[in-house]
């Protein structure tokens, strides 16, 4: 595992804090839950992972590759697979993952095409809300699509714990990064027609999987002949760790957008399965309790719509600062390294993105600058955080073909 930077003193978290109050004081929040599921049943294409009886094999290795749901493709993919490989889980043990991977259209170039190793944002964290089983949003197939249309291939990982056994460890960057590059190994290993050389692209809760990602993809991807080149992340939430820690019944004293509501339930759950030593329904209310649960399951928008004006504040019966250590055990699970890339890195970040305040991806922008990181930071003044992805779009593409040389 690469370090993390030193622990920053107290003004970035209160940088932080006074961007989420900005932005709280502005954003509406969302209404009652719906009587009915906005979350379409998913479509397996005949590999449903829910369960896996077979034995696991090694990180890296596929178990097996169907084709996708024509559905679920791309217009501009020319074959899309559907696999399940092995990988690591925030608990250290094997574990059974899956990708979907587009190609383009037409005969791949000598050595196979580039790839593009694609980290998706927050879907949920059920098995209902694995990417590979839906279409992709409008946003992503059009993001995807381009990307494509550039030559690229693209494999898409799940992330361990999406449609497969076990519970996704939400915004955990390191169990994220070890099952983006094996997946990109598993694809190669498969006999599709790649290049060994690739990138990381991600968005929000991908971003961050990304940049962790580009932290370790030499160490992991070297020896099985991957040839990393760089990273694009958009929308990232760094440092967010900073934030959280002051978490309690009073804080923060402000009401907050229902989406960093919504986050800070999975990133609950995801904190809760990670460490059952500390007790962390110990510190829930009664309907906190029961949005931690529901977040273990409910999709992106279903989780939306149940957690509606309830606010984290009132989650919590007690300062999450009482657990022994938290900010180091908050860092170490989703902390985002300021140090250790060995390739380009482009951040590029909305001023107006009210899911991931802008100061979380500025404040890591400055720690890498500090750190004499090779970092190309790209600031859209007037968009928000799906609007990043489209802005970033022609710097990122003029980025990846310099790097991807």
């Amino acid at each position: 595992m690469r370090p993390f930077a030193p622990r920053p003193r107290r003004p970035l978290a209160a940088a932080v804090a006074a961007l989420v109050v900005v932005t709280s004081l502005t954003a509406p929040t969302a209404g009652a839950a719906p009587a009915t599921s906005a979350q379409p049943a998913p479509r397996w294409s005949g590999l449903d992972t829910r369960q896996w009886d077979r034995p696991i094999p090694a990180p890296g290795v596929t178990s097996a590759t169907v084709p996708l749901d024509p559905s679920l493709s791309l217009p501009e993919a020319g074959r899309a697979v559907r696999s399940a490989y092995g990988t690591i889980n925030q608990h250290g043990s094997p574990a059974i993952a899956t990708s979907a991977v587009f190609l383009p259209h037409g005969a791949p170039p000598p050595g196979g095409w580039p790839v593009v190793a694609w980290a998706h944002g927050t879907t949920g964290l059920g098995d209902d809300c694995a990417p590979s089983t839906h279409p992709r949003s409008e946003r992503d197939a059009e993001y995807l699509g381009h990307w494509l249309r550039q030559g690229y291939a693209v494999v898409a990982a799940d992330y361990v714990g999406l449609g497969t056994p076990g519970l996704l460890s939400y915004l955990n960057g390191q169990v994220a990064a070890r099952g983006i590059v094996d997946a990109v190994i598993a694809a190669r290993a498969d006999g599709l027609p790649l290049s060994p050389t690739w990138a990381a692209v991600g968005q929000s809760q991908g971003a961050g999987a990304a940049l962790v990602t580009a932290t370790r993809a030499t160490e992991l991807g070297t020896p099985s002949g991957l040839d990393y080149r760089g990273v694009v992340a958009t929308g990232a939430p760094a440092n967010l760790e900073h934030l959280f820690q002051w978490g309690g019944p009073g804080f923060p004293p402000v009401s907050l957008p229902t989406g960093l509501n919504l986050y800070a339930l999975y990133i609950l759950a995801g904190l809760r399965d990670q460490h059952p030593e500390v007790g962390l329904d110990d510190f829930l209310t009664p309907r906190g309790r029961e949005m931690v649960d529901a977040a273990e399951h409910l999709c992106y928008e279903d989780m939306r719509a149940a957690v509606g004006d309830f606010q984290i504040s009132q989650a919590l019966t007690r300062p999450v600062r009482d657990i022994p250590d938290v900010f180091g055990l908050l860092q170490r699970y989703m902390g985002t390294p300021a140090t250790g890339y060995d390739r380009p890195v482009f951040l590029g970040q909305g001023l107006l993105d009210l899911d991931v305040p802008a100061p979380s991806a500025l404040s890591l922008a400055a720690e890498m600058t500090l750190n004499r990181q090779p970092l190309e930071l790209h600031v859209y003044p007037d968009r928000d955080h799906s609007g990043t992805v489209y802005a970033a779009t022609p710097d990122a593409t003029a980025f990846l073909n310099r790097v991807m040389r």
